[in-house]
């Protein structure tokens, strides 16, 4: 039996043409006399290329079941990532691209949220807000008093964000992982 499209959501993960996809984008529309229709952006669990895909009803896709367990991120290996189940203690590495833009947010010892789908890690999910120091930013302007100016500054795990001017080189930084924007200066 396939999935109604009223029953997706966004961050649920589906099985569709057998193949595991993560719904990252979801609007739900309803036309008049006809069914209603999703259009969808789905991330491959595996890949992690990014499709579009509508949806006219239960076709094709079911809904899976993820088990989750904590991981904290040891180390960088080239072009993938090294997780630790905190549990079990085995490693897992993760590619950039399965990662996506949490790759930005990622600094050695923060704990994750790894899904596992029949015993394979496919997807972690960063904590909502992680702390970040300020390696590089330009000094502010003196007596630029226009509210809401910012500016660029990169963080130490590479990412770069848009700040206030009283930011400096070295403040430790609140940052928002879904969204990668500055939360405040702690």
């Amino acid at each position: 039996m396939g999935l109604s499209v009223s029953d997706m959501r966004r961050g649920m993960a589906i099985l569709y043409d057998g193949e595991l996809y993560e719904i990252v984008e979801y609007e739900h529309s309803k036309r008049g006399r006809g069914g209603a229709i999703a259009r969808t952006r789905l991330r491959h669990l595996k890949t992690g290329r990014v499709t579009s895909t509508t949806f006219k009803g239960a076709e094709n896709t079911e809904s899976v079941f993820m088990e989750s367990r904590p991981l904290q991120y040891l180390y960088r290996d080239g072009d993938a990532h090294v997780f630790m189940d905190s549990e079990r203690f085995d490693q897992f590495p993760l590619s950039d691209e399965l990662l996506g833009e949490q790759v930005n947010f990622i600094v050695e010892g923060v704990t994750v949220i790894g899904y596992y789908y029949k015993d394979n890690l496919v997807k972690v999910e960063l904590p909502n807000f992680v702390e970040l120091r300020v390696v590089q930013t330009e000094p502010g302007v003196r007596g630029d008093t226009v509210s809401n100016v910012e500016k660029p500054a990169t963080l130490k795990s590479g990412a770069v964000v848009q700040v206030p001017l009283f930011v400096k080189e070295g403040d430790l930084l609140k940052v928002d992982t879904r969204s990668g924007r500055y939360v405040e200066r702690l």
